[in-house]
């Protein structure tokens, strides 16, 4: 590695996650994985962290100008809500710096938060639930029924799995939001009475859940121990069909359907070359959010050159038009590369057996970021929560 010159400094805005403590671990180490870094001593980038609570707009605001004004950081980074963009932008045009970011994609980008100096590294959520919207309309048919709580309402989940189901010609989707449950209490047991009795009259041809953490377990239980589970096929989100979820449900014998973007076991070389190294030196199962460092890593690992001699009008110029091939396949970083559509893949889950048994069943739908149909969702999808999912 060139270490010419001083280390580059990365300000990472990071938030409380009780649902995934370690993400900023994973994120910082596979992004040192993915630049070929063998060490942090030999690291010729050094992360600078800046707690941020759960992520909202006046705590990251301020954090921002701290690492930019005060830490004088060449980069800033972290995870962050696309709400929060419109207070960051500012700082970061000015101050000519780079901003490249991460979040699991629960809004979809706004055409206006696309700067010359910014750049993003998303998950995409909003990706698979489109595609599992589209996917449950043609597969079970009109009239299904998505539950959350107020929470994940805030969102533009909700919203994207509607317009999937509607560009599959879904004209009734039914509703339930369970109001008690915000992120100030989240730790209220989540009550289903009414929803679990609403569904003994009804019977739709499928329920879309969408719950996070503990809250998505309790779901499970609930929906098991009311039989639902031999009655009505269950949709869930992505990150409710993740291993650390369905391990206390491998013993009962179910099935269910959800989408990934990812999946740990993958076969591609890519992936197992990542997971293989990842796993070798944590000592811990890869991650989504390892995943999202470690493309980081592998991108900035072919501007080091150019960061490393301080020229920052190249290191943006690369990243408007660079891409890498990771374990997700192709990956780009700002919308005039063309954003790469994701690899969505449509699974069931058949938990039996003390087993989880994942088979891929079809190829997901998927848009472009700037596809007509999602203006739908910011210009009718009036939501409030300035805080990362998951960040609670």
């Amino acid at each position: 590695m060139m270490m010419n010159s001083w280390p580059i400094k990365i300000g990472f805005l990071t938030p409380l996650s009780t649902i995934y403590p370690f993400y900023a671990q994973h994120i910082t180490t596979a992004w040192m994985i993915g630049m070929g870094v063998q060490s942090p001593q030999q690291s010729p980038i050094q992360f600078v962290q800046e707690y941020t609570h759960t992520g909202g707009s006046v705590i990251t605001t301020q954090a921002a100008q701290k690492l930019l004004n005060f830490d004088r950081v060449d980069v800033l980074s972290g995870l962050i809500s696309m709400k929060t963009i419109p207070e960051i932008l500012p700082s970061l045009d000015r101050e000519r710096r780079v901003g490249f970011f991460f979040d699991m994609g629960e809004y979809i980008p706004y055409h206006e938060h696309l700067g010359e100096n910014i750049f993003y590294n998303s998950h995409q959520l909003w990706q698979s639930q489109y595609a599992l919207g589209y996917w449950a309309q043609k597969h079970f048919g009109d009239g299904g029924h998505v539950v959350s709580t107020l929470y994940e309402a805030g969102y533009h989940l909700n919203a994207a799995f509607y317009q999937g189901a509607a560009q599959a010609g879904g004209v009734n989707i039914h509703s339930t939001v369970i109001k008690k449950n915000t992120p100030s209490n989240m730790k209220q047991p989540l009550d289903l009475t009414d929803f679990f009795a609403s569904l003994q009259t009804t019977l739709p041809p499928y329920v879309h859940a969408i719950f996070s953490g503990d809250e998505g377990t309790q779901f499970l239980q609930q929906w098991v121990s009311h039989g639902f589970h031999k009655k009505i096929p269950l949709v869930v989100i992505e990150t409710m069909a993740y291993p650390d979820i369905l391990s206390d449900f491998q013993h009962i014998d179910m099935s269910l359907y959800s989408a990934m973007m990812w999946n740990r076991t993958d076969e591609s070389k890519p992936n197992q070359s990542f997971v293989k190294t990842f796993e070798k030196l944590t000592g811990q199962p890869a991650s989504i959010y390892a995943v999202l460092g470690y493309e980081a890593g592998l991108v900035w690992r072919e501007l080091l050159p150019h960061a490393m001699k301080r020229d920052w009008d190249t290191v943006k110029s690369l990243l408007r038009t660079q891409a890498i091939r990771g374990p997700r396949g192709e990956r780009n970083f700002h919308p005039q590369s063309g954003v790469a559509v994701p690899n969505t893949q449509i699974i069931k889950i058949n938990l039996t057996n003390n087993r989880i048994q994942q088979m891929i069943i079809e190829q997901g739908r998927g848009l472009s970021y700037d596809a007509n149909v999602f203006e739908n969702i910011h210009t009718h999808s009036i939501s409030g929560w300035k805080n990362p999912f998951l960040c609670v």
